[in-house]
């Protein structure tokens, strides 16, 4: 084994994923680049390279333990999010592509140029971080309930030097009593308990705690909603990320709690994601 070249690894590991992902392929070359440090290009340039023992061991290993359905997220400790690399653990949800379609649409809004933003629940701090990269001048909270996520994206503010956001620990707008923003976003717990897909594919090895809510999963949501109303300044805007069953009950609550300008986004498969809605002048 120890004498596979590049591609034979390769198409080793893809078989061995074959039943597991629908991203075999893609799962074998992301786990080899990482132990090899290199750039996607090599696998192309250099396919008949061998792997020297060292090599072969850490990116079995690796196989080993996406074989028994790890994250190759986890695997590899990162994630990339808004073409940022961010550290990730099992003490948060790993980023997805879905939830770039809230900070595409934050970014085609308009808010003041020192706009004061808070991101709920930050996790990682993918949509705090996202953010402050591509707008300096914003003054961006992150929060989040659990002491090892608020760690994490430290590390993960450190990492990319991006000095506009103040990360603490908090139960959602605890930390931030008296204090309102232009602008709130969030991608709350929003699924049932008893969801089939909490017990399927990487969302086995992440924390419920981020991933459930009680009220058919709306329980945080109607919280964020309601007590959001304390924390926006007239005219400032909230954006919550949803289930795709959930849609019409934010704009029910969000209608019911006055809010105004309620819209649903869909993601980039063309389901209901995000959901916004402006307190009123």
């Amino acid at each position: 084994m120890s004498c596979y070249t590049v591609a034979q690894a390769i198409a080793w590991a893809t078989s061995e994923f074959a039943d597991l992902s629908d991203t075999a392929k893609l799962d074998a070359e992301v786990l080899l680049l990482h132990i090899l440090a290199k750039p996607r290009s090599y696998l192309f340039a250099w396919p008949d390279a061998q792997l020297v023992g060292v090599q072969y061991n850490e990116f079995k290993k690796s196989v080993a333990r996406r074989v028994k359905g790890e994250p190759v997220a986890h695997i590899i400790g990162e994630r990339e999010f808004w073409s940022l690399p961010l550290n990730v653990n099992s003490s948060t949800l790993i980023p997805r592509p879905d939830t770039e379609t809230l900070v595409e649409y934050v970014l085609s809004l308009t808010f003041a140029e020192d706009a004061q933003v808070l991101d709920l629940g930050t996790g990682t701090g993918a949509i705090a971080l996202a953010l402050a990269s591509e707008m300096p001048a914003w003054q961006i909270t992150a929060v989040d309930f659990s002491n090892d996520a608020v760690a994490l994206a430290q590390s993960n503010k450190r990492k990319l030097a991006i000095k506009n956001v103040t990360i603490m620990q908090s139960d959602w707008y605890q930390s931030v009593a008296g204090q309102h923003f232009d602008l709130i976003v969030s991608n709350p717990p929003y699924i049932e308990a008893d969801d089939i897909h909490l017990t399927q594919g990487d969302v086995r090895f992440e924390p419920l705690s981020a991933l459930v809510a009680l009220d058919e999963g709306m329980s945080d949501i109607k919280n964020i909603i309601d007590k959001g109303r304390d924390h926006l300044k007239p005219g400032g805007v909230l954006l919550i990320e949803h289930g795709y069953q959930q849609a019409i009950k934010l704009q029910q609550y969000f209608a019911q709690m006055a809010y105004t300008n309620i819209l649903t986004i869909k993601d980039m498969s063309g389901c209901d994601r995000v959901t916004l809605a402006t307190w009123p002048k």
